[in-house]
């Protein structure tokens, strides 16, 4: 699908959301599963999310899609939300959030190697190949100097159990992001696709939550007040703001370049635990903010240069 045209400004408040949104619902994750367990966690919040949406197209009266078009949103909602983000939730059971956030930083490359009808985009670009080696330089530097990202949640055997499942999620999310960009009709409405994504996912987590016994283990009148609010901030700020504001975006930038989006989040997790929780920043980690917000800015530097020179003409 073709890369449209959008306002400016909309695009720095989609940015927004991915960059800073996103970033704080690693905590939220964790609250989560104070009183849910992964999957349930999963199909809760994207099958709300889901009838929010669902009620809202109904309002607006939007035309549901042919089946072509279901099928597509259902995969990559699927590959994305289940594969990725939910099996994000499940390692975070043993491994914290910013170890999970040091793994996911991998995903703009992954979309570097896996979009190939834009490789010559990509890697023609000296700014995008600079800006993310810089970014991902400064992943490193971050957590290198972050006491909290390298405290043991459990034995090792378990925490590269949870790295080994992140970065399948990560491949997950990439195949099922590029599934969608390249095989969605234009002219179908964010909110639309967004809903059947957040539906199939919905339906395939509360599968998985059933088979592998959450359902019989749940006493719902015992889950904590700081787990609902977990699921719910999970609910409005992750499916239904972030979310749908990356996977419009990828219609209108190049999905490695959204998908800069996890060079910053663990910035904004760790920022979160500062404020929230007291944890302690060190210079190093002030240093590599710096780093990672340069590694962004180059990246999407061409995008830049590009409005600027049209609003010029």
């Amino acid at each position: 699908m073709a890369e449209r045209k959008a306002p400016q400004w909309l695009i720095v408040l989609a940015f927004m959301a991915v960059y800073i949104v996103w970033g704080t619902t690693y905590l939220a994750v964790i609250y989560g599963l104070r009183g849910f367990p992964p999957f349930m966690l999963s199909a809760l919040r994207y099958l709300i999310a889901a009838l929010l949406l669902l009620v809202w197209c109904f309002i607006k009266k939007e035309q549901w899609p042919g089946w072509q078009t279901v099928r597509t949103c259902a995969i990559s909602g699927v590959f994305m939300l289940v594969g990725g983000s939910g099996m994000v939730a499940w390692a975070e059971q043993y491994v914290t959030s910013g170890q999970a956030a040091i793994v996911i930083a991998a995903e703009p490359f992954l979309f570097l190697l896996a979009d190939r009808k834009r490789w010559r985009q990509y890697f023609s670009n000296r700014f995008i190949i600079t800006g993310l080696l810089i970014g991902f330089a400064g992943i490193v530097l971050f957590f290198g100097g972050s006491d909290a990202a390298s405290a043991p949640t459990g034995d090792v055997g378990t925490q590269w159990m949870g790295y080994a499942a992140i970065l399948i999620g990560t491949v997950f999310w990439v195949g099922g992001a590029l599934h969608a960009e390249g095989r969605l009709e234009k002219g179908i409405p964010n909110i639309v696709s967004s809903c059947i994504q957040l539906f199939a996912a919905g339906i395939c987590s509360s599968l998985l939550s059933g088979v592998s016994g959450e359902w019989g283990r749940i006493r719902f009148a015992e889950v904590p007040a700081e787990a609902w609010a977990g699921l719910f901030y999970l609910v409005i700020f992750g499916s239904l703001i972030a979310y749908m504001a990356f996977t419009w975006l990828i219609t209108v930038r190049p999905p490695a370049l959204v998908s800069t989006h996890t060079y910053v989040n663990p910035v904004v997790a760790v920022l979160v635990g500062w404020v929230f929780v007291n944890e302690q920043l060190g210079w190093m980690q002030l240093v590599a903010m710096v780093v990672i917000l340069l590694g962004v800015l180059l990246t999407n530097f061409p995008s830049y240069k590009l409005s600027f020179n049209q609003q010029r003409t």
